[in-house]
C-alpha cells in the first residue's frame, strides 16, 4: 500500500520540505479588500507581508472547499496511491477540517482516506505532515500512521511572542487569551496553542522579554524533539536561532516563516516556537 500525505496550507511548511517529503498542500484563500488569492499559488508568503505593509485593507482567510479536498485526493489516487493521510488546521481555528471530512465521505468507496484534526496550527502542525510521510515511505499503512500521529498531538507545544495583538483581534481568533490580555499597552503578549485554540499564556514589557521567555519555556519542558522556531518576517529570527541553538544544544533546528493563513492572525514580527516533548 502506498499513502500520499495531504495537508492544507496552514502548516507553514516550507517549499524545499514540501518538495523532499512529496506533500499536497490544499491551500486556503485570502483576501485582501475586493481582491482573492489562493495561498500558495497566486500569493507567496513574501508577497503577502509586502501587501500587509502596503494594503490598507486588512486580510481575511477562508477555507478550502471539500471540493479542493476532494480534487487533491482524486490526484493522489490517479497517482498511484492506494491510500491518503490528510492532516488538517485545529477545528477551531479553521473549517478545513469539515472540508476534509466531506471530501473523505464523498471518496469513501474509493479510496482509503485518513482525515486528522490535528488540533494545532502553523508548523506544530506542519511536522506531522512531514512524520507522516517519512513513515509513508517505509511502507506504513495509512491506518497505522494515522495512529502514530493522533499519539503525537498531546505531545506537541507552540507558543508564539506577538508584537501586536491587533490581528488576532480584527480576525476573531482571540479566544480566550482576551480575558487575561485586555488592553495591553505597551505588553508583549505570549500565546499558545493549547487544545486546538489560542490561549494566553503570559504577557512581557518588552520583546527581549518576550523573547527570552519563549527560550526560557523551551528550556523548562527537559527533553524535546521537531524544535523549530516559526516567525512573521521577524527581522531578528538569526539571532534567536543562536539563542535557542545555545540554550538547548539543539544545532539542527528548523526554521520556518509564517504564512499567510496564520499570519493574518498572528500578525508581522511575530516569534515562535514549536516542539515535542518526549515524556
Amino acid at each position: 500500500m502506498s499513502v500520499k500525505v495531504v495537508v492544507d496550507s496552514g502548516g507553514d511548511i516550507p517549499h524545499d520540505l514540501v518538495i523532499q517529503h512529496g506533500i499536497e498542500i490544499v491551500p486556503l484563500k485570502i483576501r485582501f479588500g475586493n481582491r482573492e488569492y489562493v495561498d500558495t499559488k497566486d500569493l507567496t508568503t513574501d508577497q503577502f507581508w509586502e501587501l500587509c505593509e502596503t494594503s490598507k485593507d486588512f486580510p481575511q482567510t477562508a477555507a478550502p472547499s471539500s471540493g479542493d479536498f476532494e480534487t487533491a485526493f482524486r490526484q493522489a489516487k490517479e497517482d498511484g496511491f492506494d491510500e491518503v493521510v490528510c492532516i488538517t488546521l485545529s477545528s477551531d481555528l479553521s473549517a478545513t477540517y469539515q472540508s476534509a471530512t466531506l471530501a473523505s465521505k464523498a471518496l469513501g468507496d474509493e479510496l482509503n482516506i485518513e482525515v486528522i484534526d490535528s488540533r494545532l496550527a502553523t508548523f506544530a502542525m506542519g511536522n506531522l505532515a512531514i512524520a507522516s510521510s517519512i513513515e509513508a515511505k517505509k511502507g506504513t499503512n495509512a491506518e497505522d500512521i494515522a495512529a502514530l500521529v493522533r499519539s503525537r498531538i498531546p505531545y506537541i507545544h507552540a507558543y508564539g511572542a506577538l508584537d501586536t495583538l491587533d490581528n488576532l483581534r480584527k480576525g476573531g481568533r482571540i479566544g480566550k487569551a482576551a480575558a487575561l490580555f485586555g488592553s495591553l499597552l505597551s505588553f508583549k503578549p505570549i500565546i499558545s496553542v493549547h487544545d486546538g485554540v489560542i490561549e494566553a499564556d503570559s504577557k512581557q514589557r518588552t520583546r527581549g522579554k518576550a523573547l527570552n521567555y519563549l527560550v526560557e519555556k523551551v528550556e523548562s519542558y527537559g527533553a524535546i524533539t521537531d524544535l523549530t522556531i516559526i516567525h512573521a518576517n521577524a527581522p531578528d529570527v538569526a539571532e534567536f536561532a543562536d539563542r535557542l541553538k545555545s540554550a538547548t544544544g539543539i544545532g539542527d533546528l528548523i526554521v520556518a516563516k509564517i504564512g499567510p493563513v496564520i499570519g493574518t492572525h498572528a500578525g508581522p514580527r511575530t516569534m515562535g516556537i514549536t516542539f515535542r516533548t518526549l515524556g
